[in-house]
């Protein structure tokens, strides 16, 4: 049978760096302290989008695999 592990790794990892990502652009402003930037909005935004992309390839090779055991399972049956 084709191996899910991979693609179900890979979707896990994309969806923690998102999160991370998304949490330093989330983080609360504390106003006593005098205005410096903690997190680069570009750079999380870049991280957020590589994310994205390493989620919807891992979900393409996902469905791959599950319409290669359907196949599989029609030419068995």
């Amino acid at each position: 049978m084709v191996s899910m592990d991979t693609p179900l790794q890979g979707l896990n990892r994309a969806q923690e760096s998102f999160d991370q990502a998304a949490s330093k652009v989330a983080q609360p402003i504390e106003l006593n302290q005098p205005q410096q930037d903690t997190v680069s909005l570009s750079d999380a935004m870049v991280s957020m989008l590589q994310a994205a992309n390493d989620y919807q390839a891992n979900l393409k090779s996902l469905e791959a695999g599950n319409q290669m055991q359907k196949s599989l399972l029609n030419i068995l049956a």
